[in-house]
Formats: structure tokens, C-alpha cells, sequence
């Protein structure tokens, strides 16, 4: 079995309840809004890491990063985006299985017409009265499960 750990919106606080959740990952997905490069390098320590840039994401650093990824991982082709309203004017490519997002910061995994879409909510800051989480996706024969994780966080 392969678990891929998904994490969004981290707006420069990355909890140390994400990086426990996180830890054991065989490939982390972090799907914007990371607002410090420290944290690209605190999750690439734990596994290989697939990161794209959310709108709050600025500065030399983060204009090395994609808005977009369109990867296959454990043998699942994956879309990444930070703000799925982005996908309405170019849907994902054929094949792909799994569309990760973000900007939201609610919590969401639904099946629409085939493609498993997650949105992990938010692993940094608090909003409003929306949980602190992350996500996972666990592969195995071909066959991929999204499971949503409120973190035990702190107040940041």
C-alpha cells in the first residue's frame, strides 16, 4: 500500500500535528498557499514532495513552483491545483484519477464522474470555524481510498 500525505494552505505555519500526520508518507502533495519556503523544505525531508503555488504564494522562491501538476504517483495520475475554480477553463487531461486542491480551506473529498477530487482544507491557521486538517490517499492495486484527518492543533 502506498499513502500519499496531502496538505494545503499552510500560510507559513506548518504545525508540528501536520508534520506528525504526514510523517510515514511514501510522497507528500502540498496544494498551495505555503507562504514560506521553510516549510517546502521541512516536508521534502519527510518524503518526496509534489508542491504547486496558491495565491498567496509570492517572491523568487515561489515563482519556481507550478500552478499547476499533472503527475502520476504509485501508478495514479494526479492533478494538482490550488483553487479548483482554475479547472473551469482547462479540465484535467484525460486519465487523470485524483484532483487535489485547496484555497477553500474546507475539508472535501466527492466523486464526480469518475475522478476522485480532495481538498485537504487547511493544515496552517485556523478560518472562521473550519477544522485544521490534512488528507491522505492510499493506493494499493490500482485501487485508490482519500481519508480527511482533523488535526488536534494547538492554537497557532
Amino acid at each position: 500500500m502506498t499513502r500519499i500525505g496531502l496538505v494545503s494552505d499552510t500560510h507559513g505555519l506548518l504545525r508540528p500535528e501536520a508534520l506528525d500526520w504526514l510523517r510515514g508518507s511514501d510522497a507528500i502533495v502540498h496544494a498551495g498557499d505555503i507562504c514560506d519556503p521553510a516549510t517546502l523544505d521541512a516536508l521534502a525531508a519527510l518524503a518526496p514532495l509534489l508542491a504547486v503555488r496558491g495565491n498567496n504564494d509570492h517572491g523568487p522562491w515561489a515563482d519556481t513552483l507550478p500552478l499547476r501538476v499533472e503527475r502520476e504517483l504509485a501508478g495514479v495520475r494526479l492533478c494538482v491545483v490550488h483553487d479548483i475554480a482554475d479547472l473551469r477553463a482547462a479540465p484535467p487531461a484525460a486519465g487523470v484519477q485524483v484532483v487535489v486542491t485547496g484555497h477553500s480551506h474546507q475539508p472535501r473529498i466527492e466523486r464526480r464522474e469518475g475522478v476522485l477530487y480532495v481538498n485537504p482544507g487547511s493544515a496552517g491557521p485556523r478560518r472562521f470555524r473550519l477544522p485544521v486538517s490534512a488528507a491522505e490517499l492510499r493506493i494499493a492495486g490500482g485501487r485508490v481510498e482519500a481519508r480527511l484527518h482533523t488535526l488536534p492543533a494547538a492554537p497557532a
